[in-house]
């Protein structure tokens, strides 16, 4: 191979892990929204801008290195041409300097505007931050459209949405790169963010602030849809829980209810009505389990109640005795709660 080809994949594969992070479904360099899309040209504005002072820097710094200074017979001698010249270009950079930041503030300033401005929406959800899940809530001036869900924010495509955030312990922070930009969740004071998404997917978001021992396992899912599957799946979330289908499952509702786990999570329909933990309705039809740590999965399920210290240390979920039986009945009526 040629030195030319030699280096050609030397760079190829050094670029390759960086740059295999700009393609996952978090992505500040995939956006898909308009809010996304502003945010994204400030950011190659101020990088080009940036990285075209430190070159000019550079390169000036250079030419001083490579300069010669005549001699004179006392060097302490002042030229006043010199000292003129050296005093104009002090003063010209310190306007430029100004300018250079008067301006980028000007243009972030303006984009936060776009980005938080109160904006009228079509869907409104309320994302309430706990250590360490996302309390969802979509609000509906009809009560019987409105109902509570975790971890997974659905949203129709081409629709403007509203999110309205608050915390309950920490200070949290909200972000979903190819959406939007980060706001914070703050306890006591009842932030908001809004952007549209503009094509269909799966697109990631995580806490943005340090926020405990297992920040790093706060992710969410916000799943772009077309309004017609967004309404099915709004529908199907509005209503009650499935009814058990078959008795392994009664069996596990009823091991359920009468466990502690009925004193944290709500499952609508039954006497399960705790409101400490997640909203477990329809808990079968997530996708990932304890904000976004495990994929949905009934051994899973079953890890997790076993286990929730093993899997994400320090979390406030206690442990549940069940034997092994009731064990295999609850997690099968859980998987089931589509």
């Amino acid at each position: 191979m040629s030195a030319r080809g030699s280096a050609r994949r030397a760079l190829a594969l050094g670029l390759a892990l960086p740059l295999a992070g700009c393609t996952f479904v978090q992505s500040p360099l995939d956006p898909v929204s308009p809010q996304a899309r502003d945010l994204l040209w400030l950011f190659w504005l101020f990088s080009a801008v940036l990285a075209a002072i430190w070159l000019a820097v550079m390169l000036a710094l250079l030419a001083s290195f490579r300069a010669r200074r005549a001699e004179t017979a006392d060097p302490l001698a002042i030229d006043p041409r010199r000292e003129r010249r050296a005093t104009a270009l002090v003063a010209g950079l310190t306007v430029a300097t100004g300018l250079v930041v008067l301006v980028l503030t000007g243009l972030s300033y303006a984009g936060q505007r776009r980005l938080f401005g109160d904006e009228a929406a079509r869907v409104t959800i309320r994302v309430i931050g706990h250590q360490w899940w996302w309390e969802v809530q979509y609000e509906d001036p009809e009560p019987s459209r409105g109902f509570t869900t975790a971890n997974e924010i659905h949203v129709p495509v081409g629709v403007p949405v509203r999110l309205t955030l608050d915390s309950t312990d920490v200070i949290h922070s909200f972000w979903v790169p190819s959406l939007t930009g980060k706001q914070d969740l703050i306890p006591g004071r009842t932030n908001a963010i809004h952007f549209t998404a503009e094509r269909p997917g799966l697109y990631r978001g995580q806490c943005a602030e340090f926020c405990g021992m297992q920040h790093a396992k706060m992710g969410l899912l916000v799943i772009a849809e077309d309004e017609e599957s967004f309404d099915r799946w709004r529908r199907g979330q509005a209503a009650p829980r499935p009814e058990p289908g078959s008795d392994e499952a009664r069996a596990g509702e009823a091991a359920f209810v009468a466990a502690p786990c009925s004193l944290c999570h709500q499952v609508r329909g039954t006497a399960a009505a705790g409101r400490n933990g997640p909203e477990l309705t329809h808990v079968g039809s997530r996708r990932t389990l304890a904000a976004g740590t495990l994929p949905m999965s009934r051994g899973n399920l079953a890890a997790w109640i076993v286990d929730p210290h093993g899997i994400k240390p320090g979390v406030n979920m206690p442990l549940v005795r069940l034997d092994p039986d009731q064990l295999n009945t609850v997690s099968a009526y859980l998987e089931g709660l589509k």
